[in-house]
């Protein structure tokens, strides 16, 4: 096996996953672990790194995280970069870990019309691997409990918008009667009720109003139990592209192709609901934080390409 060249770490708030790169940027090895930031005890950040990193071939190769861990509320917090934020951007405001050979990759910040602030940390490494430096108007999504939607364009994150999409829908499912109306059995998936929703949510509509549809559909007979939570996921993601669209379209960008980064079954929702909606998905790889780690490596001198 090839010697490791880098050790890259997307370390978010609930997980982390952890890729030996070699010297070509390929993948030698991944690792990922419920081992987010807000799991780690007493702050002791370099046993969960340990742990994070144990058994894997590491060597001597430099280490580069992004994500969380470079909040707050994790090892050390990293000013954002504003928007338009390029690789270069991004590779010059490493902070570091001199102790652990780590560099922490910072998060990017943009504030809307209205001059209220947007932020992402994480996301920025997934764009930066997910869309090719050479690549102009590209809209990407990265679907999760906080949706990004950005615009990406020669290797610069141009802006981007956030949508608490998951968050609501969990609060709803757990702490709602919309919730307690859901008989929804985990792993199945009611694909008819999910693009009923989507397509709820793709219409003109208020959507304090339109939630309130679950519990009378439901009681009517017109929505099983089974279905409620499916219709749910469905009118929330519908809503969200329907003004992700219209953010798209005010800053000229075309909202008929995007491209979904993720890997798990979220993003297949969002492939699904974008084609209801008549747009054409391109699915990232699962290894787009990966990729963008080692761009942001490289171009920092972290290793030798």
């Amino acid at each position: 096996m090839a010697d490791t060249a880098l050790v890259a770490i997307d370390w978010g708030t609930t997980s982390a996953r952890a890729w030996c790169l070699d010297g070509g940027g390929g993948i030698l090895a991944h690792r990922g672990v419920a081992l987010g930031v807000r799991h780690v005890r007493d702050g002791n950040f370099g046993g969960a790194l340990a742990k994070l990193l144990d058994d894997m071939p590491i060597g001597l190769a430099p280490r580069i995280a992004c994500g969380m861990i470079g909040s707050r509320q994790g090892w050390l917090e990293v000013p954002y970069v504003d928007c338009p934020a390029s690789l270069t951007a991004l590779s010059d405001h490493l902070a570091s870990i001199s102790i652990e050979s780590l560099s922490i990759v910072p998060g990017v910040a943009t504030r809307d019309p209205a001059g209220v602030p947007d932020v992402m940390r994480g996301e920025e490494t997934q764009l930066l691997g997910a869309v090719a430096p050479d690549e102009t108007g590209v809209l990407a999504v990265l679907p999760g409990t906080h949706s990004k939607w950005a615009r990406v364009e020669h290797g610069r994150i141009v802006d981007f918008t956030t949508f608490m999409t998951g968050e609501l829908y969990a609060v709803l499912i757990d702490h709602s009667m919309l919730g307690r109306l859901a008989g929804h059995e985990p792993g199945l998936f009611s694909r008819g009720a999910f693009s009923q929703g989507v397509a709820r949510g793709l219409d003109e509509g208020e959507l304090a109003h339109d939630l309130f549809g679950a519990r009378t559909l439901a009681l009517s007979g017109a929505l099983a139990s089974d279905d409620v939570a499916d219709w749910l996921s469905g009118l929330l993601i519908g809503r969200e592209i329907r003004a992700a669209r219209e953010w798209a379209l005010r800053a000229g960008i075309d909202p008929s192709l995007v491209r979904i980064i993720g890997s798990d079954t979220l993003a297949e929702r969002y492939d699904v609901a974008l084609g209801d909606a008549g747009a054409l998905a391109q699915r990232a790889s699962r290894d787009a934080a990966a990729l963008g780690l080692w761009r942001v490596a490289s171009r920092a001198r972290l290793v030798e390409r």
